[in-house]
């Protein structure tokens, strides 16, 4: 039986403060309870702030992105064994604001999958499409092409891998997917994975608040979610994950 996940995705916040005070606060509120996790992905810089607040707890932490190379001429950028050195457990790829903004296209981002589990990470791998691809009846098709590149570059190793289905039109907008058509979509992923993806993890993401993620997360093939805002509120975040 899958277990439920739910990671936190602070995005380009926080400070060494008001780090100190998120992580105390989530860690001092959350026992694993019945094979559930919570993880937390903070920015490069603070990776070392969050092993040295979570280590020995039940939270696990990691990045939210990784570089498809093990190394090399690549200024600016962050391996994944880099990452690892952290004691990370997971690694954000694909998000919806690194396809948009920063140009990454599904052959990179499944190349950055396949870097992190090299690396012994568990890729997160989001996948999600716009209001405009929602609009003009190409859901399926776009998230399914999103994940076929993962698939065709991992194989078997997609058990590896966590996906994350993040509707791009529901992310910090106040929207949010009906419980029924995020199922949905996950359902349709879920009979796309196969025999080798039967124990993957799927999340669902896009303004998921303490309010609305137990109606998301009783959904058969929603096993959890990935967390924007409401992860930099530690009280939020946790009634997230205890929903």
């Amino acid at each position: 039986m899958r277990g439920k996940l739910v990671v936190g995705n602070w995005k380009m916040n926080g400070s060494l403060q008001q780090n100190d005070s998120l992580l105390a606060s989530v860690r001092a509120g959350w026992t694993e309870r019945n094979g559930h996790k919570i993880a937390v992905c903070v920015p490069f810089p603070y990776l070392w702030q969050a092993q040295a607040a979570l280590s020995g707890s039940a939270i696990a932490w990691g990045a939210q992105n990784v570089n498809e190379h093990a190394g090399g001429a690549f200024t600016g950028e962050v391996a994944a064994g880099m990452i690892a050195e952290f004691g990370c457990t997971y690694a954000l790829v694909g998000h919806s604001e690194r396809r948009t903004l920063y140009g990454e296209g599904d052959v990179t981002v499944a190349a950055k999958a396949a870097a992190a589990i090299d690396a012994g990470l568990i890729p997160v791998v989001c996948v999600g499409e716009t209001q405009t691809e929602r609009a003009a009846g190409s859901t399926e098709a776009v998230v399914l092409r999103q994940l076929d590149a993962v698939l065709s570059r991992l194989g078997e190793r997609i058990g590896k891998a966590v996906i994350a289905y993040e509707p791009v039109w529901a992310i910090g907008t106040g929207l949010n997917a009906t419980p029924a058509e995020a199922q949905a979509v996950h359902n349709l992923l879920r009979r796309r994975l196969g025999a080798a993806g039967k124990d993957v993890l799927l999340l669902y993401g896009g303004s998921v608040k303490a309010g609305n993620a137990g109606s998301l997360f009783a959904m058969p093939d929603i096993d959890g979610g990935l967390i924007g805002g409401a992860s930099l509120k530690a009280d939020e975040f946790l009634a997230v994950a205890a929903a």
